[in-house]
């Protein structure tokens, strides 16, 4: 055997050794922490699918909770007022990415920290809540997804009314706290008047006030509901739909969950796209991408839901109007 043919071996034996050192050596992959603020309980999330659909975007971009990430889910379980200690408990867990789905998760997200990524999965009015500075270019730590809400209310509006024509007062059961209510009761106020209807107010912080709003609405004459968009409706959705079963009110809601509950219609954007969309956000941002420079997205895709079984209890017929624009009509 030649000598430059013995200098290759000893050369590439000692580079083969070099590189299997250096391997052993380096640390084990970054486990990236994301800190979930979620609005609900974890069993009305189990129910709803949405984390589920949030875990598996991750998981088709490569993301696997145990692997490379580890999922620190805190519940506010529909009370806003634990946003607060809830965001700042995930801050000193010092999470690489938060993700706040509503308006007052995403607002407590941004008191308590001002430098860890906030993704953003529902929230009605991110520039007037003062969460971003625009759309097209959010500024700051935070980005994510809307909702359109306050401009989908006169909609719902319109289709509820088109279920009861000759309805002439409607109740309208909204949150205080809920950030981007006040937004909301003006939109509906705009669609009422255009269409010669009547508002009553009710006001609803926590579930203990449900019983007294629906009085309220009784003795008020109201023959239709509806029901604004929040959390902490849809975490107790099934009593509210009780109570409009109870009060034989024809209730509007603005997500589908509230619908399979049992209530009567549903119009708003397809939650579950969202929480889609929100993994990508945090996937972008795993990889270096600035909130920043994200814009912020605003939802495309929208659902009608009816309940005919509801719809039969209270002794209403649905329009072919109606029924022909619904995306499921539920039997």
């Amino acid at each position: 055997m030649g000598r430059s043919m013995v200098r290759c071996i000893v050369t590439c034996t000692l580079s083969l050794l070099v590189v299997s050192l250096a391997a052993e050596a380096q640390p084990a992959g970054k486990v990236y922490r994301i800190g979930i603020l979620a609005a609900d309980t974890a069993s009305s999330a189990s129910t709803t699918g949405f984390m589920e659909v949030f875990q598996q975007g991750l998981r088709d971009l490569g993301w696997v909770e145990g692997q490379n990430i580890a999922l620190e889910y805190r519940w506010a379980e529909g009370r806003y007022e634990r946003f607060p200690n809830l965001a700042a408990e995930l801050v000193r867990l010092k999470v690489d990415v938060l993700v706040a789905p509503i308006t007052p998760a995403a607002l407590a997200a941004t008191h308590a920290t001002r430098t860890i990524p906030i993704v953003m999965v529902g929230v009605h009015d991110p520039v007037g809540s003062g969460l971003v500075a625009s759309l097209a270019r959010p500024g700051g730590n935070v980005t994510g997804l809307s909702l359109l809400s306050p401009q989908l209310v006169g909609k719902q509006f319109e289709f509820l009314t088109e279920v009861v024509p000759t309805v002439s007062r409607v109740a309208v059961l909204w949150n205080p706290a809920s950030p981007g209510h006040v937004l909301m009761v003006r939109e509906v106020a705009v669609a009422a008047r255009a269409l010669g209807v009547q508002l009553h107010l009710l006001e609803a912080r926590d579930p203990d006030e449900f019983d007294s709003a629906f009085a309220a609405m009784t003795s008020a004459g109201a023959g239709a509901l509806l029901v604004l968009g929040d959390a902490m409706f849809s975490v107790h959705r099934t009593r509210l739909v009780e109570l409009a079963a109870t009060s034989r009110l024809p209730a509007m809601y603005a997500a589908r969950v509230s619908v399979e509950a049992g209530g009567l219609i549903g119009y708003g954007p397809i939650i579950p796209a969202n929480w889609r969309r929100a993994a990508t956000y945090v996937d972008k941002i795993l990889k270096g991408a600035m909130p920043a420079d994200l814009p912020v997205e605003q939802p495309i895709k929208f659902e009608l839901v009816i309940n005919l079984k509801t719809a039969k209890a209270l002794g209403l017929t649905i329009p072919p109007s109606v029924l022909f624009q619904a995306d499921e009509v539920i039997k």
